[in-house]
C-alpha cells in the first residue's frame, strides 16, 4: 500500500491522471490525500470531484478556499468571479451532490500511526496540533449542519483578525476559517495578514510565515499544506509544502508519506494570473 499526498489540483484533472499514472497508483491497494483547492482555476473541475468523490475510502481531501468558494457561488451567497472556470460544476445534474460531498469534507486531517497531519493553509502558532483539531472540527460540525448557509454567508471578512478563546459565533468560525484555508503569513502574536499572497519577503513588518512561529518540536508530526503556489521551496523539518503552482504553468507534486517521503511530480499545461487568486473575502 502507497500513500501519497498531492497539492492543490484546481481543475486540472489531465494533470492529475498523469501524476497517479507515473506513481502507478491503485485504487485497490493505494491512498490519495489532497491539500485542498480541487476546484476552480483549471478547464475540469467537475471532472476533479467526479472522479475524487469515486475514489471513496481511497481519498481524504481537506477544505480549500476554492473549494468553499464553490460552494458559497453555488448555495447563492457569492456571485462567480471573472477568473473562476466553475461552469461546468454548476450546470451539472450532479451539482448538489457533490457539493453535499464537499461539504462533508474536513479542514484538517490526522494520521497519528503515520505520523502525519494535513490542512490546506497554515496552523496558528498559539494551537497545538491537539487545540486546531479541536477548533477544526467546531466550523466541520456547522459546515455539515442546516445552519451551513449561514455559515457561509457569514464567513467572508479578515475580522477578527487576533484569536482569542473568548472568540463567539460567527466570528470565532470566521477566524477558525481563515486560518485554514487562508493563512499565510502572522505575528508571533497569531495576528493574521491575510492580504499578502507573495513568497516570503514581502510581507509588511513583524510579520513572518506560519511555519517559522511554530514551536516544531511540540508537533512531533509531520505538517503537509498546500494554498502557497509562490512559496516554490521544500521546506526543511516537518513542514512539507505540496503546492507547486500546477494552475499556474508550474509543475502538479505528489509526496509520498508511507515511508521515507518521497516527490514525485509532472508538469502542467494550465498558466493563469497568479495574481487572480480567489480569496474568501471575494477579492
Amino acid at each position: 500500500m502507497a500513500i501519497y499526498a498531492i497539492g492543490d489540483v484546481q481543475g486540472c484533472f489531465d494533470e492529475l491522471l498523469a501524476l497517479l499514472d507515473k506513481v502507478r497508483f491503485d485504487q485497490r491497494y493505494d491512498q490519495l490525500w489532497f491539500a485542498g483547492d480541487l476546484v476552480n482555476r483549471g478547464a475540469k473541475s467537475l471532472e476533479v470531484l467526479r472522479f475524487v468523490k469515486g475514489l471513496g475510502d481511497s481519498a481524504i481531501t481537506v477544505l480549500g478556499n476554492h473549494d468553499l468558494h464553490l460552494l458559497a457561488v453555488v448555495q447563492g451567497r457569492r456571485s462567480p468571479l471573472a477568473k473562476d472556470r466553475m461552469e461546468a460544476v454548476l450546470s451539472a445534474p450532479d451539482r448538489d451532490e457533490l457539493c453535499d460531498w464537499l461539504r462533508q469534507q474536513p479542514l484538517m486531517h490526522r494520521d497519528e500511526s503515520l505520523g502525519y497531519v494535513m490542512l490546506h493553509a497554515g496552523l496558528l502558532p498559539q494551537w497545538s496540533l491537539d487545540e486546531a483539531m479541536m477548533r477544526a472540527a467546531e466550523v466541520e460540525q456547522v459546515l455539515r449542519s442546516g445552519d451551513s448557509a449561514e455559515f457561509i454567508n457569514q464567513m467572508y471578512g479578515n475580522e477578527p483578525a487576533q484569536w482569542s478563546a473568548q472568540l463567539s459565533g460567527w466570528g470565532r468560525l470566521r477566524f477558525i476559517t481563515n486560518c485554514f484555508t487562508r493563512l499565510r503569513f502572522c505575528d508571533e502574536q497569531g495576528r493574521l495578514e491575510l492580504n499578502e499572497k507573495g513568497a516570503p519577503g514581502n510581507q509588511p513588518e513583524g510579520y513572518r510565515p506560519w511555519f517559522e512561529l511554530r514551536d516544531h518540536q511540540c508537533d512531533h508530526q509531520q505538517i503537509l499544506f498546500g494554498h502557497w503556489s509562490t512559496l516554490k521551496m521544500r521546506l526543511p523539518g516537518n513542514v512539507h509544502a505540496l503546492d507547486t503552482g500546477c494552475v499556474w504553468g508550474g509543475r502538479l507534486s505528489a509526496l509520498r508519506i508511507d515511508g521515507e517521503p518521497q516527490w514525485t511530480d509532472v508538469m502542467c499545461r494550465t498558466i493563469c494570473d497568479p495574481n487572480g487568486e480567489t480569496a474568501l473575502q471575494g477579492e
